[in-house]
C-alpha cells in the first residue's frame, strides 16, 4: 500500500482518488477552496465535478497543502494547465527528494511554451515526474469502466513503479520513455477535439470528422517529430488513442465547446455554458507560438487560433483549410 495524494479536486483527480483507493492506497485528496472540501466530506461526492461516484470515507479530503504532500509517496498533480506552475511552486517546499510526482494535465504553459513535467521539474528539481495520459474520461474512470493509459517518463524506475501501482483489471497502464511525444499529444489533440466539435455544430458529417481527425494526427506528428518525439507514439494512446475518444465523446468538454462555437456562440458564452476547464483553448495560443517557432505547417491549429481569438467564422475556416493550396498526403 502507498500514500498517494491527488492534487486538484475536479472530474479526473477526484475519479483517480476513487480508483487508487479501490487499489488499496491511502489516498489523500487536496481541494484549493474549504467549501469544496467541506461539501465533499459531507456528501462523500464530487457532485460538482463528478456526480454519483462515492468517494469512500478511506480517502481523506483536505485543503492543507502541506499536510497533502508531505504524507505521500506519490503525488498526482491534477490542476488545469494553467494552473500548474503556481501549484508546483506551493507544493516545492514540501516535496521529498526523489519524490514521484504524476502530472495528468494535458497542455502547454503559455508564455514559457514549456511541456507540463518541464514546468514541474523547474519548480520542484529534486522531485522524479512521470506524465500520465491516454483516452481515459473520467466518468468512465470512475466508473470502473475498462480503459487503457500510459505513463511516459525520463526514469523509467520511477514510470514503472507507477505502472504497478496504478494497474488493475479496469486501468490497464502502458510506459513509454517517450515523454515529448506523450505529453504534446495529450495537449494537441484537444485543439483537434475542438475542431471537431465545431464540424458538430456546423451539421458536417462523419466524412468531414474523419479528414479532419485524420489530418490532426498528421500536424501532431509534425511537431512533435520535430520537437524529439517519436512517430510511433503518436500511433499510440497518448496519439490515436485520445484523439479518438475526445473528437467522438460527448463526454468530451473540448467536443461539447466546439459544437457550441460551430452554431455560432463566442468563445464567452461558450466557456460558460460548459462551466469547467477547456484545455484545448488554454493551449491554443501556445500550440501555434511553438509551431510558428519551429516553423512546422500546422494548417487546423492556425485555423483554431483564428476562430477563438480573431473572431474568424467556424465555416469559413473549415472550407479555407478544403481550398489550401494542393499537397501530397505523406508529407512529414
Amino acid at each position: 500500500m502507498k500514500k498517494i495524494s491527488v492534487i486538484g479536486a475536479g472530474s479526473w483527480g477526484t475519479a483517480l482518488a476513487v480508483m487508487l483507493d479501490k487499489n488499496g492506497h491511502d489516498v489523500i485528496i487536496w481541494a484549493r477552496r474549504q467549501e469544496s472540501v467541506q461539501k465533499m466530506k459531507e456528501e462523500r461526492e464530487n457532485s460538482e465535478y463528478l456526480p454519483g461516484v462515492t468517494i469512500s470515507e478511506n480517502v481523506t479530503i483536505t485543503d492543507d497543502l502541506e499536510f497533502a504532500v508531505k504524507n505521500s509517496d506519490i503525488i498526482i498533480s491534477a490542476v488545469p494547465s494553467r494552473a500548474v506552475r503556481s501549484t508546483a511552486e506551493k507544493m516545492a517546499p514540501f516535496v521529498k527528494d526523489g519524490q514521484i510526482i504524476v502530472n495528468v494535465a494535458k497542455g502547454i504553459e503559455e508564455g514559457s511554451l514549456m511541456r507540463l513535467s518541464k514546468v514541474i521539474k523547474e519548480c520542484i528539481p529534486n522531485c522524479e515526474v512521470c506524465t500520465l495520459s491516454g483516452p481515459s474520461h473520467a466518468e468512465e474512470v470512475g466508473r470502473e469502466i475498462p480503459t487503457a493509459v500510459v505513463v511516459a517518463s525520463e526514469n523509467m524506475e520511477a514510470a514503472e513503479e507507477v505502472q504497478h501501482e496504478f494497474m488493475n483489471p479496469s486501468f490497464r497502464v502502458y510506459t513509454n520513455d517517450d515523454e515529448v511525444g506523450v505529453e504534446l499529444g495529450a495537449a494537441l489533440k484537444n485543439l483537434i477535439a475542438l475542431a471537431a466539435g465545431m464540424c458538430d455544430g456546423l451539421g458536417f458529417g462523419d466524412n468531414t470528422k474523419a479528414a479532419l481527425m485524420t489530418r490532426g494526427i498528421a500536424e501532431i506528428g509534425r511537431l512533435g517529430i520535430t520537437l524529439g518525439g517519436r512517430i510511433e507514439t503518436f500511433a499510440g494512446l497518448s496519439g490515436i488513442g485520445d484523439l479518438i475518444v475526445t473528437c467522438t465523446s460527448m463526454h468530451s468538454r473540448n467536443r461539447r465547446a466546439g459544437i457550441l462555437l460551430g452554431q455560432g456562440k463566442s468563445l464567452d458564452e461558450t466557456l460558460k455554458e460548459i462551466k469547467m476547464v477547456v484545455e484545448g483553448v488554454n493551449t491554443a495560443k501556445a500550440a501555434y507560438a511553438i509551431s510558428k517557432k519551429y516553423d512546422v505547417d500546422m494548417p487546423i491549429t492556425k485555423a483554431i487560433n483564428e476562430v477563438l481569438f480573431e473572431g474568424k467564422d467556424t465555416k469559413t475556416a473549415v472550407l479555407d483549410l478544403m481550398m489550401r493550396e494542393k499537397t501530397s498526403e505523406i508529407n512529414f
